[in-house]
């Protein structure tokens, strides 16, 4: 293994003065503003070249040292999509059911959901995003990883802003626990389930809770010194 320090130059990228990095931070902002989580998606079908370059934007994300500990398992498929609801739904019902406590339920009746979950049959795809609690090279070593949780949660929001980008909506579904999808999709053990985000186009009819709608402000989440 080679662990010398070999540097390449920086991509090129435009250089932009003032004005035009603020004309570009609104562009961004005005776009990234508009999505929404969604629970009623459509069954119309995307494309498998979208969600690829998409996760190729995901990957770019930074790691720590670099080993990029995350892997993307797409589903499309009818029937495994029908077992992963299946088993979602059965620890969304214990869930529901009085494991998350009232607390927790009570602020989840405003955004209404509840233990039915048909949106993981009806959009199109399911990416399930597991995080490598350690990496293992060509002979079967480990490899330790680093910062993993910030690692694929970086990787996750780019994912989910990419998918944004190009027009589909997105919900991130996290039943616990999440171990039915290292069997259902036959992932390693050194993978733990991080988010099973669901992707397709928004139904015609879609809706989404007005507590959702309301960010804070720019004062409420940030300081500047």
């Amino acid at each position: 293994m080679d662990y010398s320090y070999d540097p390449v130059p920086l991509p090129p990228r435009p250089t932009l003065n003032g004005e035009q990095s603020l004309a570009a931070a609104q562009h961004f902002y005005d776009a990234v503003r508009t999505r929404r989580t969604v629970r009623q998606f459509s069954d119309r079908p995307v494309d498998r070249e979208v969600i690829e370059t998409c996760l190729r934007a995901a990957g770019t994300a930074p790691s720590g040292a670099n080993h990029q500990p995350w892997h993307f398992a797409c589903v499309q498929d009818p029937a495994i999509k029908r077992s992963i609801r299946i088993a979602a739904e059965k620890e969304e019902q214990a869930f529901y059911g009085g494991k998350a406590g009232e607390a927790w339920l009570d602020d989840l009746k405003k955004m209404g959901t509840d233990a039915n979950k048909p949106f993981l049959e009806t959009a199109p795809w399911l990416i399930a995003i597991f995080a490598e609690r350690y990496g293992v090279r060509e002979d079967g070593s480990r490899q330790k990883n680093y910062y993993i949780s910030e690692s694929v949660g970086i990787a996750t929001g780019l994912l989910i802003t990419a998918l944004h980008q190009a027009g589909l909506a997105t919900l991130t579904h996290t039943p616990n626990p999440m171990k039915f999808l290292n069997e259902i999709l036959e992932r390693p053990g050194n993978e733990r389930p991080y988010i099973l985000l669901v992707v397709g186009y928004a139904a015609d009819d879609a809706r989404v809770p007005r507590a959702a709608t309301i960010k804070k402000p720019l004062e409420q989440i940030a300081s500047f010194r």
